[in-house]
């Protein structure tokens, strides 16, 4: 099962899921809206929807 809301990773079960690392996407984007976020030599866009989805793009 994938976890889809913050309550549901503190369930018992998700060990796995508990040793994650875990970001804000507000503190990410610095209370905007769009940050960039880079991996090796490619650069990607995060961007917080007006209905508090997320998209990731390159």
């Amino acid at each position: 099962m994938t976890a889809t809301r913050p309550a549901e990773f503190t369930r018992t079960g998700a060990t796995a899921l508990q040793r994650l690392p875990e970001y804000d996407a507000e503190t990410l984007t610095a209370g905007g809206n769009q940050a960039l976020i880079v991996l090796g030599d490619q650069v990607y866009n995060l961007r917080i929807t007006r209905a508090g989805k997320l998209i990731l793009t390159k």
